[in-house]
């Protein structure tokens, strides 16, 4: 049986991941401030319902009211870790 060796497709994985940042820079300085922030608000408003689907996923419940009130309590929850000087969010790109 042939072995597969494993870093060329971690390579182009990461050719990839390289080419698609650059394209997404591209377009961000290709907009104006009002479409950069009708974006910025479009992507909050799709990882707020993320949360919530992962909510009701990890809850076992189909309750609407509820999912929120749990994205609320985690979120609540972080605030509290952050204010404490538990939980300090990195800035992005500081990976």
């Amino acid at each position: 049986m042939h072995e597969i060796d494993p870093q060329p497709r971690a390579d182009s994985l990461r050719d990839l991941q390289q080419q698609i940042k650059r394209e997404q820079i591209a377009r961000a300085q290709s907009m104006s401030g009002a479409e950069r922030l009708a974006e910025a608000f479009a992507l909050t408003d799709e990882v707020f319902q993320r949360m919530h689907e992962g909510a009701m996923q990890q809850l076992g419940d189909d309750d609407a009211e509820r999912g929120w009130a749990e994205v609320h309590a985690r979120l609540q929850r972080l605030r509290r870790l952050r204010d404490r000087g538990r939980f300090q969010p990195q800035p992005a790109g500081s990976e």
